[in-house]
């Protein structure tokens, strides 16, 4: 079965609440009732990325959901808007203790599909299959780093899809292999940043944009996508 992406969670969410916000701009029906749970999806969202990183990335799904939660209890009414700062700064505070004693520096991977996920936080990995098939990467006030010199795309294209806002997503690449960019920039950078940014591996055209190994593509607002070799 097909595991659901983290750009489909993420579109879902801005789907509904631009949804509830669009009927209550045209009074069409007061959402404002159901506006309020609108930190519950947040919520859901952080425990939904805990399960797909089978609880490797703690510290960042942890922090929103002590976050988020505390703040959706307080617009419920129950608990006192004076303890969000608190509960801010202890659940950040907590963070980087957690990553500074669980995190490895390089996660080595040898899988054809790799999912990474950095949020108030950093992640880098290194994966060498010999048969890559792509994966995704979210990063959201974090950065995440994948480096892929060592490994072989057997059945190309793969394809990598990014999730970036307000973080950095970069990606490290062999000599030769023809990478295409698609990712859509708002108020943000992706690019390929090789020397020879339209090195191409057999197959290509004269411009670097046939049969691509790799493919690059999703979304960064606020941040930087970059591909290097």
């Amino acid at each position: 079965m097909k595991r659901i992406s983290y750009q489909l969670i993420i579109g879902t969410i801005l789907l509904i609440l631009g949804v509830l916000l669009l009927l209550r701009a045209a009074g069409i029906y007061d959402t404002g009732e159901l506006l309020i749970y609108a930190p519950s999806l947040i919520v859901l969202f952080a425990i939904i990325a805990l399960i797909k990183s089978g609880f490797r990335s703690v510290s960042g799904p942890l922090i929103l959901i002590v976050i988020f939660g505390t703040i959706q209890l307080v617009i419920l009414g129950h608990a006192s808007p004076d303890v969000i700062l608190p509960v801010i700064i202890i659940a950040v505070g907590l963070g980087f203790i957690f990553n500074r004693i669980r995190r490895p520096s390089i996660r080595e991977r040898v899988t054809d599909k790799v999912e990474m996920m950095a949020v108030l936080g950093g992640v880098e990995s290194r994966n060498s299959s010999k048969s890559f098939r792509g994966g995704e990467m979210l990063a959201i006030l974090g950065g995440a780093e994948l480096d892929l010199r060592d490994a072989q795309v057997d059945d190309p294209p793969a394809e990598i899809q990014v999730f970036t806002l307000f973080g950095g997503t970069g990606i490290r690449v062999p000599e030769g292999w023809n990478v295409r960019m698609t990712v859509l920039p708002v108020l943000g950078g992706a690019e390929d940043e090789r020397r020879r940014p339209g090195a191409a591996g057999e197959g290509a055209d004269k411009e670097g944009y046939g049969q691509p190994d790799l493919i690059v593509s999703g979304f960064v607002a606020f941040g930087g996508v970059s591909v290097k070799d």
